[in-house]
């Protein structure tokens, strides 16, 4: 998956988006939300970012979870 794939998702749902209150934006530590362009993306959209506090695979799929009920 690359920065530029995420980054035209993102944009998709930004643009397709009904609710207008703030937005935290979950992720893993992936390479790609890390990238500068879609960080830029994320400020410009006054998105914040939450990303999991190491690498143990444990809490992404805690996440993933909490993804699925939502």
């Amino acid at each position: 998956m690359s920065a530029e794939n995420v980054l035209q998702a993102f944009n998709m749902s930004v643009k397709n988006r009904s609710y207008k209150e703030e937005l935290i934006h979950h992720s893993d530590r992936g390479l790609q939300y890390y990238s500068s362009i879609y960080q830029k993306a994320l400020s410009k959209n006054k998105v914040k970012l939450s990303m999991t506090d190491g690498y143990d695979c444990y809490q992404n799929t805690l996440a993933e979870r909490i993804n699925g009920i939502l």
